[in-house]
């Protein structure tokens, strides 16, 4: 093997190395010293379901239209969720990542840019522990298994394509303007409100309908409901969509995050 070539895999290596190492790092510190450790991250989410459930279907008297893919409403918002959360999730942790990682960052040869890519994979194995509660609720509560579930790895990973991309771009301007965590928390909420979570997507007004087809965490919710809870055939219009904006923040987060990565040892 030439020396071009031997240094390109010692340095793929490395950085798998690393990228392993800050994901089993991330998983590890988030729930280290903790009674229920792991659990906190199915915990959480249920809680959240379990006050959304209240507030719109006991008090609020929430139904759902009859061409829903479900009439349970839990299931329809937990379905609808877990997308949303591990979009959510990955992109504010990694706002602030460079910054708490500033210490490998100004000091070592460290490749800023798996940091990121790390938190998505670390918060992907909360989301898979509750996916594997909710596939086994739906098979216990209305006896239902699609085939169709087993293409959700490929929405997850337009997922982490979208949210690695975003996640870029937040992480790479928090290092210059500190205020960027807080304007993302606040283009976040707006952001879950727009998306049919709580909702179905027929209860948006016809003028609005507009902003289903501009959001992409709108064609996943769908994805995610679709695949768990129906028979449905995937379309694969939605999921081109998804792919083109999913690549597109991919490319502009990683030239971004390139353009302005030169200048983090001298700021942090």
């Amino acid at each position: 093997m030439s020396i071009p070539g031997r240094h390109f895999v010692k340095n793929l290596i490395y950085r798998r190395t690393l990228l392993f190492q800050l994901v089993r790092r991330d998983f590890e510190q988030r729930f280290v010293g903790s009674a229920a450790g792991w659990l906190w991250g199915l915990i959480h989410p249920l809680v959240l379901l379990a006050s959304w459930t209240f507030v719109f279907q006991v008090c609020l008297r929430t139904t759902l239209p009859a061409n829903e893919v479900t009439q349970n409403y839990s299931l329809f918002l937990f379905c609808g969720f877990l997308p949303w959360l591990l979009f959510q999730e990955t992109v504010i942790r990694s706002a602030s990542s460079l910054v708490e990682n500033s210490n490998l960052i100004t000091k070592t040869v460290f490749p800023a840019e798996i940091v990121p890519v790390s938190i998505f994979l670390s918060s992907l194995l909360s989301h898979l522990l509750a996916l594997g509660l909710v596939i086994a609720v739906v098979g216990f509560t209305v006896k239902h298994f699609s085939l169709w579930m087993l293409s959700l790895p490929l929405y997850m990973l337009l997922i982490g394509l979208f949210a690695v991309g975003v996640g870029w771009i937040v992480s790479s301007l928090q290092v210059y303007l500190r205020d960027t965590a807080q304007v993302l928390s606040v283009v976040l909420t707006l952001w879950f409100w727009i998306t049919p979570i709580m909702i179905d997507e027929e209860r948006y007004p016809g003028r609005l309908r507009f902003i289903l087809r501009l959001n992409p965490l709108a064609f996943l919710v769908r994805a995610y409901r679709d695949r768990l809870l129906s028979y449905r055939i995937p379309s694969w219009r939605d999921f081109l969509i998804v792919g083109a904006y999913a690549l597109t923040a991919f490319v502009v987060g990683g030239l971004f995050f390139r353009h302005l990565k030169r200048g983090f040892a001298d700021v942090l």
